[in-house]
């Protein structure tokens, strides 16, 4: 398991979503009081990016701007139509006031 360090938890907005570019990867992390998420940035559905889309904090979910699918930022399961297939999601860790992602 390796882990890498992606920022403080102070770059990201309670309850917004930030692309976070990773060597070939493209992220959306989202912080939602101390928890943070980290999905691949692209909708299942159409290939548009999620960090342009709206948080629902209160359902822990996350809505592609182009078509209303919403998606877990638990796990990345498609939550609402259009979207069929999942994200794949990231787990992450706060060390010191830092958010490293996981990568096994």
């Amino acid at each position: 398991m390796t882990t890498t360090d992606i920022g403080a938890l102070s770059d990201f907005e309670n309850g917004g979503a930030k692309q976070v570019i990773l060597g070939e990867r493209t992220l959306v992390v989202v912080r939602i009081e101390d928890d943070v998420y980290v999905l691949d940035d692209r909708c299942s559905h159409e290939d548009f990016s999620l960090a342009e889309g709206i948080v629902d904090t209160a359902n822990c979910e996350i809505e592609c701007a182009r078509h209303g699918a919403m998606f877990s930022l638990k796990d990345g399961s498609p939550m609402s139509f259009p979207a069929t297939r999942p994200v794949a999601h990231y787990d992450v860790a706060i060390n010191n006031g830092r958010v490293e992602l996981v990568l096994s």
